[in-house]
């Protein structure tokens, strides 16, 4: 346990950070798995919609350094891949 005030105060703010980071680490897989299940059921058009959606999701987070750039852009490019695969 955090025995000085600062020590006290870092771990609150961690907690804090923590759960912010875990939201929107959820809200990333979301979108990425939206995007798939769109792609598995063969609707071109909800696929690409919510491809422009995740993209800006995947953006912002990895501008958050959550995750890497170079992850963010693996989906992206994976993802865009597989949209070009279903014409």
């Amino acid at each position: 346990m955090a025995n000085t005030a600062q020590a006290r105060k870092r771990a609150r703010q961690s907690i804090k950070l923590n759960a912010q980071n875990s939201a929107l680490r959820s809200r990333y897989r979301t979108a990425v798995k939206a995007v798939r299940k769109a792609i598995v059921g063969g609707d071109k058009a909800a696929a690409l919609e919510l491809f422009k959606n995740s993209v800006g999701v995947m953006d912002k987070i990895a501008d958050k350094k959550i995750i890497h750039k170079n992850t963010a852009s693996r989906h992206k490019s994976r993802l865009a891949a597989a949209l070009k695969a279903m014409a």
